[in-house]
């Protein structure tokens, strides 16, 4: 895979907590530290699109019916005995 190398600006904060996280032992460089970073928040953003699409799926589905507890038991026995 292709490496770009770039200049970023942190605030004093922002590079004290890398430099905390990598003292820690948990990164072993900042740049270890920030692909990480875009990582998780790459994931998240993956899982939030997912959440979405079922929210919206959910609102398509039609007319909300009341919950039968009886059948969705029943249902989970049938599949998890």
């Amino acid at each position: 895979m292709a490496t770009v190398r770039k200049t970023i600006t942190l605030t004093d904060a922002q590079d004290s907590w890398i430099k905390a996280q990598i003292d820690s032992g948990l990164y072993t460089n900042d740049s270890e530290c920030i692909r990480d970073l875009i990582r998780r928040e790459q994931e998240h953003r993956h899982s939030l699109e997912a959440i979405r699409a079922a929210l919206i799926a959910g609102e398509n589905s039609g007319e909300p019916r009341p919950f039968d507890v009886e059948a969705f038991k029943q249902g989970m026995m049938s599949r998890h005995a």
